[in-house]
């Protein structure tokens, strides 16, 4: 009989593990892509570079340094039988992904300072619980690098300012940092809400699929515009010139207090680590963005 603890905790191990090595086939398709049409010969060496990393990183090797800080995205379905194995199975698999994969430990204490030395503790992990119709346990492992989170923003504007306003705040805050969240980025953005609502909403669409579109056409249409507002401005990767700056902008809203307009802005370097599984009820794993097949 399998033991649902063992099985969500293996299966953690496994996706911090290819979170670190392996880019989502949406990801690497996306700089396979941008690296074609690039003609600056410099962008081109980096787009090149980049490539070559993410091929050595496919032996066993994390792609970046900086291994980020640990943040799970859970889908519980209401009838799931485990729920209450989840948060240690997880804490303890960040524990053992951090010892054997490895990976770099980043969570240190604010207040006393002092590395934990194995990814965990106060509130890390982060764990972002969605209970869902159903029986079944999604889990998605999100390393969020520190610096792409350090250009990350919230902007409480005026309402009179409209969508020009927000689209605007996006783009000025791109100007800002140029290269420095090593570039093309993935920008998620959040309108509405409020402040903590706005920035979860906008780090929640890094999850999405990079050629996907808002189902709502006026959603994709501020996707659309605020992409092709950031590549015109020839950033470029690593901020050293070139055509892509973005490789996506994702955007979803709440609706809003009359008196306010919240925007959260996360951005994502390249590297832009997630792994999925689905866990049923009768602990079967379905690995959705790195399945098994030759690994």
């Amino acid at each position: 009989m399998k033991d649902p603890y063992q099985v969500m905790h293996d299966t953690t191990v496994r996706l911090l593990r290819m979170a670190a090595t392996v880019l989502p086939k949406d990801v690497e398709e996306a700089l396979r892509a941008a690296h074609e049409r690039e003609t600056d010969a410099t962008a081109k060496t980096q787009f090149a570079a980049i490539l070559k990393n993410i091929e050595i990183a496919k032996t066993g090797v994390p792609m970046c340094q900086d291994t980020g800080i640990m943040i799970f995205y859970l889908k519980v379905g209401d009838k799931f039988p485990y729920i209450s194995k989840i948060k240690k199975a997880l804490t303890e698999a960040t524990r053992t992904a951090t010892r054997e994969t490895p990976l770099r430990p980043n969570a240190v204490n604010p207040i006393v300072g002092g590395n934990s030395g194995d990814n965990t503790g106060r509130k890390i992990p982060w764990f972002n619980w969605e209970v869902v119709e159903g029986d079944s346990l999604e889990i998605t492992a999100f390393p969020k690098g520190g610096g792409s989170e350090n250009v990350s923003i919230v902007g409480m504007l005026k309402p009179g300012v409209g969508l020009a306003g927000v689209k605007k705040l996006v783009v000025d805050n791109a100007m800002s940092y140029m290269g420095k969240a090593c570039a093309p980025n993935i920008i998620g953005v959040g309108i509405g809400g409020g402040a903590d609502i706005a920035i979860k909403i906008a780090k929640q669409q890094l999850m999405r699929p990079l050629n996907d579109k808002h189902p709502e056409p006026e959603v994709a249409k501020i996707e659309e515009e605020i992409t092709e507002a950031i590549n015109a401005t020839g950033i470029g990767p690593m901020g050293l010139g070139g055509k892509t700056t973005v490789l996506a902008v994702k955007v979803d809203y709440a609706m809003r207090h009359p008196a306010s307009l919240p925007v959260g802005v996360a951005v994502q370097c390249w590297a832009a680590r997630r792994s999925t599984a689905m866990i049923s009820k009768d602990l079967e794993v379905e690995y959705l963005t790195h399945p098994l097949e030759g690994k």
